[in-house]
This record gives structure tokens, sequence and C-alpha cells, in this order.
């Protein structure tokens, strides 16, 4: 690749990871501002938590059918435009006048969302040549690693000082400078090592459908055990773990912080070694869950414990999006759609599943719960091989020039 694209895929990788960082700012921002937009809006918070169910609804049901639509829409086009829409939905949830008006600036911003998620992590990826995609989808998802480690604490506390409003507005501006830069430095058709934008959508490096299929239902599973315990981690630490609540910041800080290192850490092995990236971040969330519930009296042993499952979680993300895009049984686009999908049923569904837990079993089970979970999808990737390989061989890497867009 010339040195020239060099750059310009590098800068352009930053701004995908900014622009990352800033939807996972823009998705969680309103819990942190729950109270003050409820009593702005004059609306009970249930009813404010709606702007965070219905988003989350949006982003899983309109993530395929949106990527099926604009498939052969240029990469470079397709997010330009995408980001610019966003940045219209952030600028009318900003200065929206009641509440159906909000609701429907956030339906917005989601259905963008679900598009960005679905594009951009093939088009970063298709920047590069094959040996280094896995590297920059983690270097892509540090922006999304970031945003619950800054995004949400520095606009929850702007929101609580001069209003829930300038919040929104400022996640606008950092989408419009996101947006231009996108447009001007993402490489065009005809330059070496991007592709990005020709029109028949990317195909995976090593097809095929068994392992997708096999990554989807271990997804779901395994994100869904992480969720049912990670939802309800507060009233755990508080609860049972012993912490007073002055130590919840400083220990969420930590995992999240720790979620930051093992994104850097696994974007090493995403090329060489895909299935250990995946299989090692489900081993080590299992065992820290695991020893949450046996010595979760300990306090060390908790703050361990917790900033092993923050860490190995984000890495966890990053290789499931990595993965998605090599075994691809069609459009890296679809499959991406798909995992994306699938990672957000098992968000929901661990919640749903802790919170029937804690009312029904205590606080102390839902870490039992979701270990015996995140164990089933461990055992489920490592029998793939027997899955697939009943009629496909275990893939090979592949050869350069192959799996770009």
């Amino acid at each position: 690749m010339h040195l020239t694209t060099q750059r310009r895929a590098a800068w352009a990788l930053v701004a995908l990871a900014v622009g990352a960082f800033t939807y996972v700012t823009a998705e969680v921002l309103p819990i942190g501002l729950l109270t003050v937009m409820a009593a702005d809006l004059d609306r009970s918070p249930s009813e404010t938590g709606l702007l965070v169910t219905g988003y989350a609804a949006v982003v899983v049901l309109a993530s395929l059918p949106l990527t099926r639509l604009t498939q052969r829409v240029p990469r470079r086009r397709l997010l330009t435009a995408t980001l610019a829409v966003f940045v219209a939905g952030m600028l009318l949830t900003a200065v929206a006048p009641n509440y159906p008006t909000l609701l429907a600036a956030r339906l917005l911003v989601a259905a963008t969302q679900a598009l960005f998620w679905s594009v951009a992590t093939p088009a970063a990826a298709a920047m590069f040549p094959p040996e280094k995609r896995g590297r920059a989808i983690a270097r892509m998802s540090i922006g999304s690693a970031l945003g619950p480690v800054l995004g949400v604490p520095a606009g929850t506390w702007l929101g609580q000082q001069v209003g829930w409003r300038t919040a929104f507005a400022l996640a606008a501006a950092v989408g419009l400078v996101t947006c231009v830069t996108v447009a001007a430095l993402m490489p065009g058709p005809r330059q070496a090592g991007a592709g990005v934008e020709r029109h028949e959508p990317g195909r995976g490096a090593t097809p095929d459908g068994r392992r997708y299929a096999l990554l989807i239902v271990a997804t779901v599973i395994g994100v869904g055990g992480y969720l049912t315990a990670y939802t309800y981690i507060t009233p755990f630490l508080l609860e049972f773990g012993g912490f007073s609540p002055g130590a919840l910041s400083p220990l969420l800080l930590a995992s999240g912080i720790a979620g930051v290192t093992g994104t850097v850490i696994v974007g090493r092995l995403l090329d060489s070694r895909p299935r250990a990236a995946l299989i090692g971040p489900l081993a080590l969330i299992t065992c820290a869950l695991l020893a949450m519930y046996a010595f979760g009296a300990l306090q060390p042993v908790v703050v361990t414990a917790l900033c092993v499952t923050g860490m190995s979680f984000s890495a966890l993300a990053a290789a499931i999006a990595s993965r998605a895009l090599q075994v691809a049984p069609g459009s890296t686009d679809i499959a991406s759609a798909g995992s994306g999908s699938a990672f957000n049923v098992g968000i929901a569904g661990g919640s749903l599943l802790g919170g029937a837990l804690i009312d029904h079993s205590g606080v102390r089970n839902v870490t039992m719960a979701g270990a015996l979970l995140t164990a089933t999808a461990l055992v489920a990737l490592l029998c793939e091989r027997w899955v697939a390989g009943a009629r496909h061989p275990a893939p090979e890497p592949a050869a350069p020039g192959r799996g770009g867009r």
C-alpha cells in the first residue's frame, strides 16, 4: 500500500474509532442523565427510560434490513450519510420541545447506529491488507471501549452542570467532525489496499456458514451470560461484596480502563490466532464470575475479578467482530450486521434473565448463572472443529487481496 494511502487509511480508522466512541456515548448517555431529563420533560423515570429501551430495540431490529437495503452504496458515501443523519438526529434531540419529538429523534439516531456498526467494521478492515485487518478492528474497538470510561462520565457531568441538551449538542459536534473526516480521508475505490467503495459486497477471508452460525449462537449465549451478571453488578458489590456506595465509581472506572487494555491486547491475536482470541476471553470471564460467586465476600478477589471481566469482555467484543468477517459465508456487511444483532440480543436477554434471578434467588446467583452461560458458549466454540469440520476443512489464512471490499 502506498505511503500516502496508508496514512489516509490510518486517519480514517481514527475517525471511525471516534465515531464508535460517539455512538456508545450517545446510546448510554440518557442513563446517566435519566433524572435530569425526566424532570425537564415532566416525565416519569420509567417513561424516560424508554429512550434507552426503544433505542436498543431499533438497533437490533434495523441492522439487517438497513444493511441489505444499502449493500450497493459505496462505503465512504454510506458512512458519510449515516454520520450526517446521526448529527441531525442528535441536534434534534438537543432542541426537542417535547417528549414525542425527543423519542423520535432517539429512534432516528438508533437507526443510524444500526447501520454504522454493520458497515464501519468491514469498511475499517477492508482499508488494510488481510494480515492487518484484525488489528485494525481492534484499534477501532478502542473507541467503543473508551465510551463508557470517558464519554458517558464526561457527558453526564456536563449535562448535570449546564443541562442535558448541551451534552447531546456536544456529541453532535463530535459526530460532525467525524463525518467530515471520513468523507475527506477514507480511501477511494481505486486506492491500493482499500477497495472500500466497490459496489460488490465484501466476502469473508475463509467463508464457512457453519462456523458463522456457531459464532452467532455462542455470541448470544456468551454475551447474555456476561450481562446476566454485569447488569446487576452494583447490587452485587453493595450487598454481597460489602463495598460502600462511594467505592462504586472507582470500581467501575477500573473495569472500564481494563476494558480498553483488553482491546489493545487482543489486537495482537486477531490476525494470527483468531480462535484463541475468542476462547481466551470467554474462559477468563467464566473463571472470574465463578470467583465472584465463590469468594464474593473477599473484596480483593472481587476487584480482581471485576477488572478481569471488564478486560475480557472488551476483548471478546473485538474478537467476535473480527471472526464474523473472517468466516462470513456471504457479504461481510451482512455478517457484521448479524453478529451485531446477536450481540444486542445477548445484552437484552442477559439483562432480563439477571432481573428475574435477582427477584427470586438473590443477587449472588446472577454470577453463577452468568458463568454457566459463558461456559456453555465456551464449550460450543471449543467444539467448532467437530461441528464445522464434518463438511469443511479448517480454514487457512487468506491470500493477499481476498476478503476486501
